[in-house]
């Protein structure tokens, strides 16, 4: 039976969806792994995003927390709200709490991939205090270290991410995730899905 890894995601302008269509892509390069993407419930009013700017939402079908035990895997992806997870995934965490009182989660593996505004925005804060969430539910941190070769040490070019997953800088909005950080989130897809992978074929 194929390992199913769930790819799960907030956006507000797009950055976190685009990273995460690439890790998707890298997941389906492993044989022996389904790969299902989702996004998170909004919780602001239409009103308000069209006040921001923020795009309409994607067809992305919207996970709810019941449906997280069907995985074995997951890679998680969110922008940065003052150096920590935007407040609507904290939303969907928090509404966990079922699944953490019966330790559904505990022992699956699950990687972080984030998007901040500037470089000192929260690139490696936002995926730290992250992991708190994940170590309540029991769950296994997979950072992908310096697995991604070459790319991590790149000092040419503005360049998201760090060991603790993929990231992307959005900028004022109108930065696109660039090719380098594309590259790194495919990776981050593919070495995820090959853990995700070889735990379920040992359990």
């Amino acid at each position: 039976m194929a390992a199913k890894l769930y790819i799960i995601y907030y956006s507000t302008y797009g950055h976190v969806e685009k990273l995460a269509q690439e890790i998707k892509k890298g997941a389906e390069s492993v044989e022996g792994v389904e790969v299902k993407l989702w996004q998170v419930p909004e919780t602001l009013p239409e009103d308000v995003l069209g006040m921001m700017g923020a795009p309409p939402k994607s067809d992305v079908p919207v996970i709810k927390p019941s449906e997280l035990p069907d995985a074995d895997g997951f890679i998680f992806g969110f922008p940065t709200r003052f150096g920590m997870m935007a407040g609507q995934f904290k939303s969907f965490l928090d509404a966990t709490g079922g699944l953490w009182k019966t330790q559904q989660l505990a022992g699956k593996p699950a990687g972080l991939f984030y998007s901040t505004g500037s470089q000192g925005g929260g690139q490696e804060t936002t995926p730290l205090t992250a992991i708190t969430q994940l170590v309540h539910h029991g769950m296994i941190y997979v950072p992908i270290g310096y697995t991604f070769g070459a790319g991590m040490f790149e000092m040419e070019q503005v360049k998201g991410g760090t060991p603790y997953g993929a990231g992307t800088y959005a900028g004022d909005g109108s930065r696109q995730p660039s090719e380098l950080e594309l590259a790194q989130a495919f990776h981050q897809g593919m070495y995820i899905a090959g853990i995700t992978k070889k735990l379920k074929e040992t359990a």
